[in-house]
């Protein structure tokens, strides 16, 4: 059989080309075929593990040289009958992924066009001819789990299960066996629609599956009340939990592999009226961007941040209800330091995001390692910043404001409702009000957001009733403009998706010392925020749905609840 992709001459090593191309440099070549010699294995995949290219740069130089077209595997759908033309085990094996069959021709994407081999195994295992498309390994790796998720349903597997009986329940080889597909299925969905939370909850008589995305439950699947048991035993199984422990809350860690990636989760398993409820956090470092531009910050407000991190001490607090994103924030502030030039270290619970040239710290009250511990050990290391991942009581608070009195930058958190109620909130932990104008640059209050679909978002043609029923001021001069989203297939009807932040940032001078010293005052204080050019956070959101980038609703949803 013949495939489209002609058969690419190589007259050169793969190095020895990319040389030429400007891809690399003598030195980087030459250490790299050492490597190659020492370790074994294939050229491309030490280039990019020693960092001198990338997978996309690597992939795009060799589609260019076999003539095949790479493609984008974002948020691609295959249909299932597709799929089976492949079975999930091989396509894993070569990687392979089919897009699209029309009539004796199967488009398919490899990550190696010229394996000559895998070409003709396909061939002879679908008996079409292949059309060939190329991808960056890791992207096709993703797209490859991902799609072979989505196409078995979690519905069908169930039903395999419930016709198989519960005493066959892990019949089958390595990951195939049912109960671990299914599992494996809820995780790799979940993952797929940008999920945060995976929640198995027991119900009188049935088990329910919610995933939480862009901050909201949604329901996924129902399942018989007799797989609650099997269910339930396996996530805990894969966190290394106690399995015969029902009745105490247990928490543990799952790292999961989406495609090439580690994606970790949080479980925690909790003892309820009609069984153990089990929720995971999970935390895919891949899909979170510590850039300025991704906060979604206004002009003003990034200005002010970028000037906050230039300090070189006092203390910023991020503010805000659990889930609001402030790590995110901070996370990316410390991205924005100069860290070969200053010393930064950070105390965490639990680390969320491994951060380079930072050193990092678990906390752990279990052992003893509280923030107040870890906070006076670190002060001995000759920090320049410091990340503390939340102030929690007193003797945090003072520690971190010795902290900045004594010349580091110290970066936190605090659960308050908006900015100026952080200034209460710490009094009310019992720090000395006289302590606080000199040692605050900064509260930064928050929340996050549904961003509307832009496959699907339109405008409203009621842009002025919807801003007065909800007692907004329209903006003078300019006709105000609104947007909705109408639901589609790819935000799954809801008319949004992704999430971005609404801030406001408060930022200190003197003249706020004596408003704070008095009370504090907080009206006093309000009034000198607004004239220093301070927006509330509905002011920001309001800003952001006439921009088209949200709904007056979901401002107020999420501000007023």
């Amino acid at each position: 059989m013949t495939t489209s992709t002609p058969s690419p001459t190589k007259t050169k090593p793969l190095g020895q080309r990319l040389l030429e191309a400007g891809f690399l440099t003598e030195d980087q070549l030459s250490l790299a075929l050492r490597e190659l010699e020492r370790l074994g294995g294939h050229l491309g995949e030490i280039l990019t593990n020693l960092g001198f290219i990338t997978q996309d740069i690597l992939q795009a130089f060799l589609a260019q040289q076999t003539a095949s077209e790479v493609v984008d595997l974002t948020d691609i759908y295959i249909e299932p009958d597709v799929l089976e033309l492949i079975p999930y085990d091989l396509a894993k094996r070569i990687p392979a992924l089919p897009l699209k069959r029309e009539g004796h021709v199967l488009t398919v994407v490899l990550a190696n066009t010229m394996d000559v081999v895998a070409v003709d195994t396909l061939e002879r295992r679908t008996g079409l001819v292949l059309d060939v498309l190329s991808a960056p390994a890791n992207d096709l790796l993703d797209a490859v789990d991902q799609c072979y998720a989505q196409s078995g349903t979690i519905d069908e597997t169930v039903d395999q299960l419930l016709r198989r009986g519960l005493d066959q329940l892990e019949e089958g080889s390595g990951t195939e066996a049912p109960m671990i597909r299914l599992c494996n299925q809820i995780i790799s969905v979940a993952i797929k629609q940008r999920a945060t939370d995976i929640h198995i909850e027991p119900d009188e008589k049935i088990l329910r599956v919610r995933l939480r995305v862009d901050g909201v439950l949604r329901q996924e699947v129902l399942m018989p009340k007799q797989l609650q048991a099997p269910v339930i035993a396996r996530f805990k199984l894969m966190a290394n939990l106690n399995v015969t422990e029902k009745r105490l809350p247990q928490d543990g860690h799952i790292t999961f592999i989406a495609g090439h990636r580690p994606v970790d989760l949080r479980i925690s398993s909790l003892p309820t009226s009609f069984g153990e409820s089990v929720v995971m956090r999970i935390l895919d470092k891949s899909s979170v961007r510590h850039e300025m531009e991704a906060l979604g910050l206004s002009e003003r407000n990034q200005r002010v941040f970028e000037q906050v991190m230039k300090r070189t001490h006092g203390i910023v607090l991020v503010t805000g209800p659990t889930g609001s994103g402030k790590n995110t924030t901070l996370y990316t502030g410390l991205q924005a330091i100069n860290k070969e030039e200053r010393s930064v270290f950070t105390l965490e619970d639990p680390i969320e995001y491994e951060l380079p040239l930072v050193r990092q710290t678990q906390i752990n009250p279990d052992i003893g390692m509280t923030f107040p511990v870890g906070l006076r050990a670190l002060l001995r290391q000759d920090p320049d910043v410091i990340m503390v991942g939340e102030i929690r009581d007193r003797e945090t608070a003072e520690l971190s404001i010795r902290a900045a009195f004594t010349g580091h930058l110290v970066l936190s958190t605090l659960h308050t409702n908006d900015a100026i109620g952080a200034l209460p909130r710490l009094i009310d932990m019992g720090v000395e009000p006289f302590l606080l104008p000199p040692s605050l640059i900064a509260i930064i209050g928050q929340r996050l957001i549904r961003r509307l679909c832009e496959g699907c978002k339109v405008e409203r043609d009621d842009a002025e009733l919807v801003l007065q029923g909800a007692q907004f001021s329209i903006p003078p001069g300019v006709p105000p403009r609104l947007w909705e989203g109408k639901g589609c297939e790819s935000c799954g009807g809801s008319g949004y998706r992704g999430r971005i932040g609404i801030f406001e940032i408060l930022a200190f001078d003197e003249r706020f010392h004596e408003p704070i010293l008095h009370g504090p005052d907080l009206g006093e204080i309000r009034r000198l925020a607004k004239e220093s050019g301070m927006r509330t956070m509905v002011e920001d959101g309001i800003d952001k749905a006439l921009r088209g980038l949200t709904t007056v609703e979901e401002v107020l949803r999420v501000i007023h609840g």
